[in-house]
């Protein structure tokens, strides 16, 4: 301590001068973070705009403006600025999380300088500045402290522990040691709450440990998602598979023409459009958008399961989740300090309910009891509601807990058990004022405090408590079950409350009970009394400390909740680990982890202090068999989480405070508590949970995966259309048969016979045991080998339809002769208008068959999508009106069907959903 002020070069006592501070503001700057630059609203549009699908939409949308196409390229660009305002509007939650980290930072600090002490911004502190601290402060930077009277800090957001720290400004410490075991330091942006005590500021702003994990935020960068990277990937092979294809067919047009020298501007013009019009049909132009529109869907079902999804390319990722590295404190766990169990005399109590609620029993063996008939166990409740500094409020109406604590929530926990008795904190105040105290030391390890008892009837002295003679002074002592034992005379018998002297049997008994609490991870205090017949005085205090009764010792859990379990073995056999990582101590954190399920066998608990001795290979080795991280900081959790990602995984990182932000981040998918979750957490986080529950994980992921599968659904629907309508061109193409549909048809076709349809197919609830099947292979992509072998049957089933319409159109046109089809100067209306129709019906109808990959459609129920049946009458309709209505038949080059017509097509558009059903039957069905 003498040396940290002496390094400063300030005095405890006087402070920094002015000069000195202006000196070391301009040496260190001000005592805020840094933030990064942020995105610009042009630099959202551009990114939107960067992927291939795009760019080709793009280039294809501006050559058929350049050829005279307007009505082909305004809808293009149509589809291009949709997908585009839908994007931006999501991705304009820009990344807040540096300003939400200087938003922590307390906002004036209280100081002494040249001498006097004084209230400044926080911002203004300097190294070198002595700061004094209360209860409810935060604290506004990096201190040494000099000085604490029962100091607690609650440090749970920087380093996940979840009691407060007990600071204790004597203590020296080595050199290495972990940020959560610095009880001699406070730091930025952590919370008193309780005591009092005096620091030097040690650094300040980026400096601090705070800003260490902003620095850290900074350096992680944002990757792109596995789906991102998958439809890039697509729509890359279809745009190189198109220009080829579109090349290919340009010159075979140009070549079948003869001498190249002597055609005219014309026929050039016609091959290029001819193979603009292939573009348009291997191009999927709704890809962009419904991808887009389904994940804000996905987005939209998050929310009713309670998690809020802040980029829109992360709501299928949580789906391909093979590991979840989660936090303890508030997210396995209540968050909620709650006494479990009681110990008198040989006899355990056990205490149902959980959290700050105040309803609970009393069981003996698994059986209830009357408290009434243990009056030692309501000894040992009384001492603990006296020896209290906490309060229990009436909570809000909204609070269904019924009570909200005030104070360390140790103590509030046993006001809480007490209450599960029927007792209240006024009666006992009031009957039992506190007259004198010696607060809770870390060094002491126990808490003192006297009581004069106001009642003039022995059997009125207390609720709980008989005392056999007229002592009116009673002192209650907890504290460390061991240290308050050693202060015992006695022990509180179970018979009669008799007390009877304490023997080295009797006081084994009471460590070989506290020791078989401590492995059920309970905190465990011991509890006891005397009675004085007059007040000691303020500097005799420590006389009550002697010749006590040993009342009990009662233990108390943050315990975990209670739908946790459940959804564990969820996520497990959906063949997604869970691996908890916790700023606790170990036993505390195996013991959780081991009631819950978490620990599977043959797995580890690692520290903090083992992972600093693993080189990242050898981390990235224990990783894939450690279940449980334990005192671990920031940086460990970055190492963790890039070990288990070095092994394959898709890791989802849960937590809430500012120590889980870097983590977030750098998971493939970062999940924030919304509840206790810090701004900090929630603003880097791609999915905040509303709820704080872990059963809410679970079912996002499980609609996570909905999401992909819808997305896969759509896009092998898509794919397998586009290709054929592709087939459909190119096969005629080179025979010289010409183009069977028109370059508007075809954009008619994709927007609503394939746009509608495939939208429709986002809103799918998912096959019924989406949840029974393993995660995907991180290398999958989006078309599998499966999926191929749909794609190409699908694509070849609707080709030959459609060129079989096309054929028969022709000929009941022209006559019966094949060869007539060759020549161009043919009438061919009808013949495009019975393809235009049999590919968009086919399309339309084949969309029920696309709602499962392995299911039939008669088994999920055919019409069970309310927005796929909106969807196919929607484009049915729009498909009859460019038929039937006459002023739209010259731009779609149709004409209307008449019935004979239709006998020809009905049977043809059946096909190939007939054919989608078999595929789902023999190809998909198939492990």
């Amino acid at each position: 301590m003498d040396e940290t002020l002496k390094s400063l070069g300030v005095s405890i006592t006087h402070g920094l001068s002015t000069a000195e501070v202006a000196e070391r503001t301009a040496k260190y700057g001000l005592n805020q973070l840094q933030e990064a630059p942020k995105r610009t609203f042009l630099q959202m549009v551009i990114d939107q705009l960067k992927g291939f699908v795009i760019i080709l939409l793009i280039v294809a949308a501006v050559i058929s403006g350049i050829l005279g196409e307007w009505v082909d390229a305004c809808a293009i660009l149509l589809i291009v600025v949709l997908n585009a305002v839908m994007g931006v509007i999501q991705e304009s939650r820009a990344e807040e999380a540096l300003a939400s980290l200087k938003k922590m930072a307390s906002p004036e600090a209280h100081v002494i300088r040249d001498g006097k002490r004084s209230s400044i911004p926080a911002t203004q502190l300097v190294p070198g500045d002595v700061v004094f601290l209360e209860a409810g402060n935060f604290i506004p930077a990096d201190l040494r402290l000099v000085e604490s009277v029962n100091l607690r800090v609650e440090e749970a957001a920087l380093t996940g522990e979840s009691l407060p720290i007990q600071k204790n400004a004597n203590v020296v410490l080595k050199s290495s040691v972990h940020v959560g075991d610095m009880t001699n330091c406070a730091f930025m942006g952590t919370l008193a709450n309780y005591g009092r005590g005096i620091g030097v500021v040690t650094a300040t702003g980026m400096s601090t440990q705070l800003g260490h994990i902003a620095t850290m935020l900074q350096e992680v960068e944002n990757e792109e998602t596995p789906l991102q990277k998958k439809l890039d990937n697509l729509g890359k092979t279809l745009g190189y598979a198109c220009l080829g294809v579109c090349a290919l067919v340009f010159i075979t047009g140009i070549l079948r023409a003869g001498d190249i020298t002597k055609l005219d501007a014309e026929h050039w013009v016609n091959q290029f459009m001819v193979a603009v019009s292939l573009a348009i049909a291997a191009v999927p132009e709704g890809l962009p958008a419904i991808v887009t529109i389904s994940l804000a869907l996905g987005m939209r079902e998050m929310v009713n399961r309670h998690a809020l999804i802040r980029r829109l390319s992360s709501v299928e990722t949580l789906g391909s989740a093979t590991v979840i590295c989660t936090d303890k404190t508030g997210t396995l766990t209540q968050n909620e300090m709650t006494v479990t169990r009681l110990w008198v005399d040989g006899q355990f109590f056990d205490i149902t309910g959980t959290g700050y609620a105040t309803e609970g029993k009393f069981l003996v063996d698994g059986n209830e009891i009357d408290l009434a008939n243990y009056p030692a166990a309501k000894t040992a409740l009384w001492v603990g509601m006296l020896n209290n500094d906490a309060h229990l409020e009436v909570a809000d109406q909204e609070d269904e807990k019924g009570v909200r604590i005030i104070g360390d929530p140790t103590e509030a926990s046993l006001l809480v058990a007490a209450a599960k008795a029927g007792a209240t904190l006024n009666e006992v105040n009031t009957s039992f004022p506190r007259t004198a105290e010696i607060p809770f030391d870390s060094d002491r390890k126990r808490m003192v405090t006297l009581h004069e008892a106001m009642a003039a009837n022995a059997e009125d002295f207390s609720p709980y408590y008989h005392p056999s003679s007229s002592e009116r002074y009673t002192a209650v002592v907890k504290g460390a079950p061991d240290v308050v034992l050693s202060l015992c005379k006695y022990m509180q018998s179970m018979d009669d409350q008799k007390t009877i002297p304490m023997d080295d049997e009797m006081r084994a008994r009471v460590l070989a009970a506290n020791d078989k609490m401590t492995k059920d991870a309970l905190r465990v205090l011991g509890l006891a009394f005397r009675t004085v017949d007059a007040h000691p005085g303020d500097e005799n205090l420590t006389a009550l400390e002697e010749d006590l009764v040993f009342v009990g010792l009662i233990g108390m859990i943050d315990p975990p909740r209670t739908e946790v379990k459940s959804a564990l073995l969820k996520a497990r056999h959906a063949g997604i680990r869970t691996v908890m990582i916790t700023g606790d101590y170990p036993n505390t954190a195996r013991a959780i982890g081991e009631s819950i399920g978490l620990i599977e066998p043959g797995h580890a608990v690692f520290t903090g202090a083992q992972i600093n001795e693993l080189s990242d290979e050898e981390l990235r080795k224990a990783a894939a068999t450690t279940d449980v991280y334990a005192r671990v900081s920031p940086e460990h959790k970055m190492r963790i989480v890039d070990a288990l990602r070095a092994n394959g995984q898709i890791v989802a990182m849960t937590g809430d405070g500012v120590n889980d932000a870097p983590a977030i981040k750098r998971a493939d998918i970062g999940i924030a508590m919304g509840i206790t979750g810090t701004d900090v957490a929630k603003q880097t986080a791609d999915m905040v949970l509303t709820d704080d529950n872990y059963a809410s994980i679970v079912a996002a992921v499980e609609q996570g995966r909905v999401i992909y599968s819808n997305i896969r659904k759509f896009v092998y629907f898509l794919i397998s259309c586009n290709l054929a309508e592709i087939l459909i061109i190119f096969i005629p193409t080179l025979l010289g048969l010409g183009s069977p549909l028109t370059a508007i048809q075809l954009l008619w076709l994709n927007l609503v016979s394939d746009g509608a349809p495939a939208l429709a197919l986002g809103t799918e609830k998912g096959d019924p045991d989406l949840m029974d099947q393993k995660p995907r292979p991180t290398n999958e992509p989006i078309i599998n080998k499966k999926m191929a072998i749909g794609v190409a049957i699908q694509t070849v089933v609707d080709t030959c339809t459609t060129l079989s319409a096309y054929i028969i159109g022709f000929l009941m046109v022209n006559g019966q002769t094949i060869d007539m089809i060759f020549d161009q100067n043919m009438d061919f209306t009808m013949a495009h208008t019975m393809a235009f129709v049999t590919l968009s019906l086919s399309e339309l109808i084949r969309a029920y068959a696309a709602r499962s990959e392995r299911y039939s459609v008669f088994k999920i129920g055919f019409f069970s999508n309310k927005w796929m049946n909106l969807a196919v009458l929607a484009s049915f309709l729009l498909v009859m009106f460019v038929v039937y209505v006459p002023f739209l038949n010259p731009i779609f080059n149709t004409q209307p069907l008449l019935l004979e017509e239709w006998l020809e097509v009905v049977p043809l558009f059946l096909i190939p959903f007939a054919a989608a059903e078999l595929i789902k039957r023999f190809v998909f069905s198939r492990d």
